[in-house]
């Protein structure tokens, strides 16, 4: 057992019959419940606990997949003023059995809701979940169960099962079957919505992965990127690196970030890529003429509204030292860390964020990098936090990147990211780190 969500003692009540106001309450708190999660299992863990006692001694909900394998996905009963998820009793089940009289199948099918209780699986078993239908009667002592489907807008999605054991004296009526197809009925539409939200966020990240670009091979440097996904879907957004080479032979590095938090957002990131790339191929310019003309372009030929960015250009020289050119539109600074441990801010050449549709002449800055150090470009998740200033979030990212300047770069770039991100940070991530190598 695990999983116990702590409650007033004097909250658990033996089950009994609702009166009509008491169950539009629950109706009205499972709503509530429902549409202010995102998250699903949240969402039902929620709800169960208000029906829990309130209704019944015992809560399962079984979920048919997308692949039409049903899960017990979740069982939970009031014990000693907690509830208790009883771990043992879920897991995969076998399928739904087409034309069984039980309960459980026509619910999953979305034949019927049914009362039920251990009798009636008491003969030979007709299914694989008449099987475990009556193991779960005889694990929990359930003398008598209300079942109904968990019905979304296109499809059955699975099965609400309540439970009262032999600690309750009052079997379940029609009247209570009628409440638990309502609680059902909205148990379904919230499932379907966040299996809906999951797909789509699994389109934008796939497609954002998808589209980050494999860096090129440089004589002598050691490069890497990485890219974190929000941890919440709905921020799954616009970040993106890109390096590639021009055709003078300097190397072109990018780090930009689209605003908005969507599927949108990362086809904007696409567009904005694609665009950058052809207008610092086609001809030779330096770093702010190329970003000005993607500025002037970006309102006429995309659907970007606004977005961060800064292009670099690398260099080597004769002599073996790599130079540095770049601009910055509105973006967190580059972060340089020398081979000792001393940083800098690469703060020059700040000019205005991408699509401000405001007039201003963009500017160049140059630097000449120190052998061994590292050179990271990120995007905001990095460094943004609810809780602190983005000062604080930078000072953060100095520090940790700092006691990392002897580390092997793919090991750098990995401990930064897991270190220096914020806990409370929603946002995704994007990380493109440099090793310069000696002369």
């Amino acid at each position: 057992m695990s999983d116990r969500t702590d409650r007033d003692e004097a909250g658990f009540t033996a089950p009994a019959s609702l009166s009509v106001l008491e169950r539009l309450a629950l109706l009205a708190d499972t709503t509530a419940q429902l549409i202010s999660n995102i998250d699903v299992d949240e969402a039902l863990h929620r709800v169960v606990a208000l029906i829990v006692p309130r209704l019944a001694d015992w809560a399962v909900i079984d979920l048919v997949t997308a692949a039409e394998e049903v899960s017990r996905h979740l069982v939970v009963h009031a014990e000693q003023g907690k509830l208790v998820r009883r771990e043992d009793l879920q897991g995969p089940m076998p399928p739904v059995s087409e034309h069984s009289p039980m309960p459980l199948s026509r619910a999953l099918r979305g034949v019927a809701s049914n009362l039920a209780g251990p009798e009636t699986y008491q003969g030979p078993p007709d299914s694989g979940i008449a099987v475990e239908q009556r193991r779960l009667f005889e694990a929990t002592g359930i003398r008598t169960a209300a079942i109904a489907p968990i019905r979304g807008p296109r499809e059955v999605v699975g099965a609400l099962t309540l439970g009262r054991s032999d600690a309750s004296d009052q079997d379940f009526t029609a009247d209570d079957l009628t409440l638990l197809e309502d609680i059902a009925r909205r148990v379904g539409l919230a499932l379907e919505n966040g299996r809906h939200y999951q797909r789509q966020a699994q389109v934008a990240e796939t497609m954002q992965r998808y589209l980050l670009p494999q860096l090129p091979q440089l004589p002598g440097i050691a490069m890497t990127a990485r890219y974190l996904a929000a941890p919440d879907a709905s921020h799954i957004g616009g970040d993106w690196y890109d390096a590639f080479p021009l055709p003078c032979r300097d190397t072109a590095l990018v780090i930009g970030d689209v605003v908005g938090h969507d599927l949108e957002a990362a086809a904007g990131m696409a567009q904005l890529r694609n665009m950058l790339r052809a207008f610092a191929w086609s001809e030779d310019r330096p770093p702010q003429g190329i970003v000005e003309e993607l500025d002037q372009a970006l309102a006429h030929i995309t659907d970007v509204r606004m977005a961060t960015m800064i292009m670099a250009r690398l260099k080597p020289d004769p002599a073996g030292v790599w130079h540095l050119r770049w601009t910055n539109a509105g973006h967190p600074p580059p972060l340089l860390v020398d081979h000792n441990g001393l940083t800098r801010y690469l703060d020059e050449a700040r000019g205005l964020l991408l699509g401000t549709a405001m007039k201003q002449s963009r500017t160049d800055a140059q630097i000449d990098l120190p052998p061994d150090s590292t050179l990271v470009f990120y995007t905001d998740g990095l460094i943004e936090s609810r809780t602190h200033s983005l000062d604080t979030g930078m000072e953060n990212l100095r520090r940790h990147a700092a006691s990392l300047a002897h580390r092997p770069l793919d090991s750098f770039a990995d401990e930064l990211l897991r270190r220096a991100r914020p806990a409370d940070n929603d946002d995704d991530v994007a990380l493109l780190v440099l090793r310069i190598p000696s002369p």
